[in-house]
């Protein structure tokens, strides 16, 4: 089955959707704080915080990020219809180098934020004995999990604006290289047509 460029778009798309999808339900579902239960001997505090699924949501939403971006590179520099394009050609265009740098510090920037409110989720739920006999049992920050949904979206959205630039470049080669090969072909029948002239004049 041939790849083409609509079928990656989709796909890059749905994944960034389904990272969205994964932290917004998991800042709807992370709980605000726990219950701080105080021990005596020794003296220190057990939070309990509630049953929920932030952690695996967060990390699912990591994933399929991950995946929006791999295949976001990947349909980027694809051979469509088996005719590939050297790298430097599309270096050299502008717009699209200029694009592939944001898109690139938006996927990273994404995939920082998300591993870094999960991974701070799950220290707050695994590290929840303390000594300060103050703590009030926190989370996450409110608001993490959804920023860095968005930026996951905005990422795989730069990815097909990048897709489509590519696109555009390869198109632009295509046509250069055709027209190449009409000028070499041009050139040689012309100088066909002169050794033809050349011999005949020899001859008579």
């Amino acid at each position: 089955m041939a790849i083409d460029i609509k079928t990656m778009a989709t796909t890059v798309a749905v994944f960034g959707v389904l990272s969205l999808l994964f932290g917004v339900i998991a800042e709807n579902k992370k709980p605000a704080f726990g219950n701080p239960e105080i021990q005596t001997s020794p003296l220190r505090v057990i939070c309990n915080y509630p049953s929920d699924p932030t952690v695996v949501l967060g990390f699912l939403s990591i994933a399929s990020l991950t995946t929006s971006v791999v295949l976001g590179y990947y349909s980027v520099f694809y051979p469509y219809n088996s005719t590939s394009v050297p790298y430097y050609v599309f270096l050299r265009s502008i717009p699209f180098f200029v694009f592939f740098l944001i898109t690139m510090g938006l996927s990273m920037l994404g995939e920082g934020m998300l591993t870094w409110v999960t991974i701070t989720e799950l220290l707050h739920l695994t590290n929840n004995i303390h000594k300060d006999m103050k703590t009030t049992c926190p989370t996450a920050k409110t608001g993490l999990f959804g920023g860095a949904a968005f930026m996951s979206l905005n990422a795989s959205l730069f990815w097909l604006i990048c897709l489509m630039l590519a696109d555009d470049v390869r198109k632009y080669y295509f046509v250069e290289q055709g027209d190449s090969k009409a000028q070499v072909f041009i050139t040689d029948d012309d100088d066909d047509k002169k050794q033809q002239s050349h011999n005949e004049e020899i001859m008579y």
